[in-house]
């Protein structure tokens, strides 16, 4: 019995810890970390902001572990999109299409969790974030190169370069308005890539169409 009570209760704080930070992530997505604060997220989550503040001391704690939460949904996602194609260039592809895909969907809460300003002491949490994004294209890539599908190149290098042309060509100041052609953006930036890292573009656009319709 009071190992169930035990079970119970954790389970009830866990709950209101993923409440509380789903709440923050709603506030990043509409106005960025500068709008994650505790009495906000608190009613947003519907409780008590001194109940946030037992879990988050400060709002600096509060937006690491948004930025921790979005650090392992991201890279989660990346990852399962790869892991389900049937070969390394087709992984590399929809690794590259998800990223975008959901960079494009969330265009604010990217730009909060990779560029705002924020507060110094949470650069090493930021930095996670791209270092993490950075080792999962590095290994996609590395794998492409290994299949005999992509030019010798360095992976890390080549997966650093990528990276900012998505974010740029994503979310940047002078990146285009996606709305309402996301679709199109997502397989154009992609062709962009792929070409970059020396796939030819008649093959690549095979690939890229390829990945879609089985995405959808």
């Amino acid at each position: 019995m009071a190992y169930r009570h035990t079970e119970n209760v954790a389970r009830r704080l866990a709950a209101r810890h993923a409440a509380i930070i789903a709440a923050a992530r709603e506030a990043a997505s509409e106005g960025g970390m500068g709008a994650v604060q505790i009495a906000p997220v608190a009613r947003r989550a519907g409780i008590a902001a001194g109940t946030v503040y037992r879990y988050f001391p400060g709002k600096t704690d509060l937006v690491a572990a948004l930025l921790a939460e979005i650090t392992d949904r991201e890279i989660g996602a990346l990852r399962l999109a790869g892991d389900v194609a049937p070969g390394p260039l087709s992984a590399l592809a929809c690794a590259i299409m998800t990223f975008i895909a959901r960079v494009l969907r969330s265009p604010r809460l990217t730009f909060a969790a990779i560029a705002e300003p924020v507060d110094a002491e949470l650069d090493p949490v930021r930095l996670r974030l791209r270092k993490t994004l950075l080792t999962e294209f590095a290994t996609r890539i590395a794998a492409a190169i290994a299949g005999g599908h992509l030019p010798e190149q360095d992976p890390r290098l080549a997966a650093a370069a990528v990276v900012g042309l998505l974010i740029e060509a994503s979310i940047g100041p002078l990146a285009p308005d996606a709305a309402g052609r996301e679709h199109e953006r997502v397989q154009s930036l992609a062709l962009v890539a792929l070409r970059a890292l020396g796939l030819a573009d008649a093959r690549a656009r095979g690939l890229v169409v390829q990945t879609v319709v089985a995405d959808r």
